[in-house]
Formats: C-alpha cells, structure tokens, sequence
C-alpha cells in the first residue's frame, strides 16, 4: 500500500501483468536508428535553413523561414533529448526502480513527449495558416506578418506546448510509465476519474484540431494555386506554383498518416478505456510513426525544393522516355510574385501611369 501510494513507483504493480514483451536488441535498434536519422535530417536542413537565409533576406519568406526553423529546431531537440532518454531506459534493462526512485526521470520523459509531440503539430499548423494569407491575402501577409510578429507567434506556440505538458505536474498528477516499459506518458491504463481521460483527450483532439488546421489551410492554398494557374494565360503561370503544390500534398500525407493512428489510439483510451482493444504493440506501433513524422518533416519542408524537383523531372522524364511539361523555366515563387504584383500597383509611379494612359489615348 505504501509503495502503490509512492510517485515514484507509480504504475510498478500493474506494468508487472500488463508489460508487453519487446526484444532488447530490435528496440534499441529502432531507438538508435530513428534518433540518428532524425539528428542528421534536422542538422541538415538547418544548415539548408541558414543558406538560405543568408541569401534571400527578403520580407516575404522571413516568416517563413523563422517558422520552419522553429520546427526544425524543435524535432532536432526532441530526437535528441527524448531518444537519449529513450536509448538510456534500454541500455538499464528498463529497470525503473532501481535509476526511478523520485519520479524525476519518468516526469521529464513524459513531459518532454507531451511536449515535442504537440509543438511540431502546432507550427506545422502556423505555417499552413501562414502561407494560406501570403497567397490569398499578399497586401496584408506584406504588412502584418513581420518577422516580430513571428516570433512572437513562435513564442506563444511553444509557451502553450509547455503549459500542456506541465498540466497534469500542475494538477500533482505523476506521468505513468507505459506498459512496454520504454516510455512515460499519460495515464493509459486502469484509468479511475475524469481527470486522466481529459489529459488524453486534450493531447488527441489539440492534435487532431492541429492536422485539420493544417489540412483546410493547405487545399485553401491548393485551389487557389491551381486557379491562378488555369486562369493564367502566360507561361510562367503555368510552372512556378508546381513547387509549392507538390509541397502541400506532401505535408499533407505525411502529417496525417504518421499523426493520426497515435492520435486516435490516445482518443479513443481516453474515450472508452475499459472497452478498448488497443494492445502494448499497437501503441508502439503507433508511437513509431509518430516519430517518423520529425524525421520527414525537414525532407518536406526544406529538402523538397525546386532543384530536387528538377532533378527529379529530368530523371523521370528520362525514364518513362515522355514530355510531360515544359519545366526547364522556373518562376519565382506565387507568394513573391503576389507580393511584387501588389507592390507594383500600390506605387505611386504605377498609379500616375495608369492614369496618364487614359489621357494619352484621347490625346492620339
């Protein structure tokens, strides 16, 4: 009874029935890999990150590029604190009791989960709503969406991540350590009041709410595009949203089908625990391809530029022996030419030539 009512061997007498057998080498193989994968993917985007910023210094991609910063940065951080910690449990034969004692590790590790499992989903979200007014509200993306008004926007984003990671510690409610032994997170199992089902629910539906932001933002974005791109009669119409395009039906598949099966696996627990099918396995599955999705947010994001789209185009072009489109010219981004067309017809110069037109033609 003692040792039930201690945080720091909350869960022990339950993880010893319900722990789900994983073999040590596969899952520190796993662990390793993804760590590694995901530091070397990030570090490099970075790097892409930072060149680019040095020579394109323009208002129109600092926000931008501040946010997909902030959410590279925030995936390199999670990989690293939370597979160390991940790759330590494994290396001390998920021993909790013996380096657990306080709880401390098991609450850092949970937080740190909460948090770095939210904060991508909410940037991710920022930037689709960000990049939906620069293309169909340029005059005002121009005016309003400043670099001070980004990092603000970063800073309130992480700010409630951490107000949601820090709520159950607030409330002196401990983070369980899962049934597979590897990890920390809300309480999943044995679930007795209100207040456990709501940290579960207020991590899925935050989550899902994020995806669906991302996932109107990104067709609004899509369809306008694609509009621009028929009504255009010209040639650059006809190429230089092909990037942009490509990038959000990326976004879009990769956030939803590593997201959603963790997501909904949490609602539904939180939902209806006692009813619920979900084993030890299929939650560790579904935490896998949560993390896959930091490993491919700076693939999507950075990395799938006009340059790979190219190279991509000629080495598909060569294969399949087909002119599909004429893609040898590329444009300047849709957000920049909307930006450049407002700027046009705002001066004052502009403004004095159309006006002179009209005279000039009753003059001839």
């Amino acid at each position: 009874m003692n040792s039930s009512k201690s945080p720091g061997l909350a869960g022990f007498g339950i993880l010893k029935n319900t722990t789900c057998h994983t073999e040590k080498k596969i899952s520190v193989f796993f662990s390793i890999i993804f760590m590694t994968v995901g530091i070397l993917s990030n570090s490099l985007a970075i790097a892409i990150l930072l060149k680019a910023y040095q020579r394109f210094r323009q208002k129109s991609k600092a926000s931008f590029l501040l946010l997909a910063s902030g959410l590279v940065v925030t995936d390199l951080f999670g990989h690293l604190i939370n597979g160390a910690i991940a790759v330590f449990v494994y290396a001390s034969d998920k021993d909790w009791i013996r380096f657990n004692q306080s709880n401390i590790l098991c609450s850092v590790f949970g937080i740190c989960m909460v948090f770095f499992g939210l904060c991508p989903l909410f940037l991710g979200s920022v930037m689709a709503v960000e990049r939906c007014i620069g293309v169909t509200k340029p005059i005002f993306h121009s005016t309003k969406m400043t670099s001070k008004h980004v990092k603000m926007m970063l800073t309130m984003v992480c700010l409630f991540a951490v107000l949601i990671a820090l709520l159950p510690i607030l409330r002196f409610r401990a983070y369980q350590i899962q049934a597979s032994r590897t990890w920390c997170f809300y309480k999943t199992e044995h679930i007795e009041d209100w207040e456990d089902r709501f940290y579960l629910l207020l991590f899925s539906c935050l989550g899902l709410l994020a995806l669906a932001i991302s996932f109107l933002c990104n067709a609004v974005t899509g369809i306008t595009l694609l509009r621009v791109k028929f009504k255009s009669q010209q040639r650059q119409g006809r190429s230089h949203h092909f990037e942009m395009i490509i990038q959000l039906l990326a976004i879009m598949c990769v956030s939803c089908i590593c997201w959603s099966p963790f997501l909904v696996t949490m609602a539904r627990i939180g939902i209806n625990e006692s009813r619920s099918k979900e084993t030890c396995e299929t939650i560790l599955f579904a935490l896998r391809m949560a993390t896959w999705n930091q490993i491919l947010d700076p693939w999507v994001y950075i990395l799938l530029r006009k340059a790979v789209l190219k190279n991509l185009y000629k080495i598909t072009r060569g294969c399949c022996g087909m002119h599909i489109v004429n893609l040898h010219m590329w444009e300047l981004s849709s957000i920049k030419n909307s930006l450049k067309v407002a700027a046009i017809s705002e001066s004052p110069v502009s403004s004095k030539q159309i006006n002179l037109q009209p005279l000039n033609s009753v003059g001839q």
